[in-house]
C-alpha cells in the first residue's frame, strides 16, 4: 500500500511540474506589463522599476522561473529580513549566509488588480465552488444511480427508454446554454412559484444581521453542474449493470432464491460500481473547473467567475493560481480513487 500510495505521488509530482511549467511559459507570453497592471497606467518610472524587482521581472525568463518555483514550493530559500517572512510567512530551518531555508505555504503572488494575496483570494472563493461542487455531484450520482437500476432492470420498457431520453438529453445540452434556460425558466417565469433567483451567491450581506448564508441560491447552478454528469451516470449504470446481470453468479443467486432487492443491490450493484466510480470521481474534479460559466451566469460568487473576471482583466497571478489549484484537486483525487477501488471491489489489488 505504501509503495503504491508512493509511485501514485510521484505521477502526480510529475504531473503538477508540467503544469507549473506550461502555466510559467503561457502567461510569461501575453502581452502586457505586470507592473503597470499593478501600480496602474499614470505611475512614475521609479515604481514601476521598484515593482519590476520585487516579483524579478527586470531578470532573465529563466530566472524568472526559478524564482517562481522558488514562491510556489513548500521549501523555499528567501531572504532573512522581516520583509520577506511576512510575505512568504515561513518557519527558518537552515540559516544559508544571509538567505535562510524555510518551509511555508506555496506563495501565490499578488493580484495585480487588488494587490491581494492570490492565496487568500480563492481561500474565500474555493469553499463556494466546493459547496456548490459536492452538492452537484451527489445529486447527481443519488439521482443517476438510482435512475440507471431502473432503467437496467426494466429493460426495453417505456421506463428505459424515458431514462435514455432525458441521458441524452442531459448530455447534448452544454452547461452555458442550460444554465441560460433554467435561469430564465424558475428563476423568472416561474419564480413565484419557485421563489428562486436568476442569479445570486451563497452569502449575502444583510445591513442589521450581516453576512448571511442563502441556500436557495445554490438550488439552479447545482441543478445546471449536475444535469450532465447525472447523464453520464444514469447511461454508465445502466451499461454496467446490464452486463453484470448476464453473470453466471446473477444466475445461481436467483437460482438460489435469493430476493430481487438482495440480487439487484448486493450482489449486482456493487460489482457494476467501479466504473461509475471513476465517472464519479473524474466529474467532481471537473465540475470544480467546469463550475466557470455556470458561477458567471447565475452570478455565484466563486473560483469559476473569480477566474474569469480576472481573465477579463489580465489578471494573471489569480488565473495562474486557479489552474494550479484545480490540477492539484485532479491529482489528489485520481489518487484517492484508486485507493477507493481496493475498498468497494474486493478484486483489485494495489500493486
Amino acid at each position: 500500500m505504501l509503495s503504491y500510495a508512493l509511485k501514485k505521488f510521484m505521477y502526480g509530482f510529475a504531473v503538477m511540474a508540467g503544469v507549473i511549467v506550461v502555466v510559467f511559459l503561457l502567461f510569461n507570453v501575453l502581452p502586457g506589463d505586470p507592473a503597470r497592471m499593478t501600480l496602474g497606467q499614470r505611475s512614475d518610472v521609479q515604481s514601476l522599476d521598484a515593482v519590476r524587482k520585487e516579483f524579478g521581472l527586470d531578470r532573465s525568463r529563466p530566472v524568472q522561473f526559478m524564482l517562481y518555483l522558488n514562491d510556489l514550493s513548500p521549501l523555499g530559500l528567501h531572504r532573512n529580513n522581516p520583509e520577506d517572512k511576512e510575505k512568504y510567512r515561513y518557519a527558518k530551518l537552515i540559516t544559508v549566509g544571509d538567505n535562510v531555508l524555510a518551509l511555508k505555504w506555496p506563495y501565490l503572488r499578488r493580484s495585480y488588480q487588488t494587490k491581494r494575496d492570490v492565496t487568500l483570494i480563492l481561500t474565500e472563493t474555493v469553499p463556494n465552488t466546493f459547496i456548490l461542487a459536492l452538492t452537484a455531484i451527489i445529486f447527481a450520482t443519488i439521482i443517476g444511480i438510482f435512475l440507471g437500476v431502473v432503467s437496467a432492470v426494466n429493460k426495453d420498457t417505456w421506463i428505459d427508454k424515458a431514462a435514455n431520453a432525458f441521458a441524452i438529453l442531459g448530455i447534448s445540452a452544454p452547461s452555458f446554454f442550460a444554465g441560460i434556460i433554467i435561469a430564465w425558466l424558475f428563476g423568472f417565469v416561474l419564480s413565484d412559484y419557485t421563489g428562486l433567483n436568476m442569479s445570486g451567491s451563497l452569502y449575502s450581506y444583510d445591513p442589521f444581521e450581516g453576512q448571511i448564508m442563502t441556500w436557495k441560491n445554490l438550488w439552479l447552478p447545482m441543478l445546471t453542474l449536475g444535469l450532465r454528469p447525472l447523464a453520464i451516470i444514469v447511461q454508465l449504470t445502466r451499461s454496467t449493470m446490464l452486463d453484470v446481470l448476464a453473470q453466471d453468479y446473477i444466475r445461481t443467486a436467483r437460482a438460489k432464491g435469493l430476493s430481487k432487492n438482495a440480487v439487484i443491490y448486493k450482489h449486482a450493484l456493487r460489482n457494476a460500481l467501479n466504473p461509475v466510480i471513476t465517472a464519479i470521481s473524474g466529474w467532481f474534479a471537473s465540475l470544480l473547473a467546469g463550475s466557470f460559466f455556470v458561477e458567471y451566469i447565475f452570478g455565484y460568487n466563486g473560483l469559476g467567475r473569480t477566474t474569469v473576471t480576472a481573465l477579463e482583466m489580465s489578471d494573471f497571478p489569480v488565473v495562474m493560481g486557479s489552474i494550479l489549484f484545480i490540477a492539484f484537486v485532479f491529482v489528489i483525487i485520481n489518487i484517492l480513487v484508486d485507493v477507493l477501488y481496493a475498498f468497494v471491489d474486493p478484486r483489485v489489488k494495489l500493486v
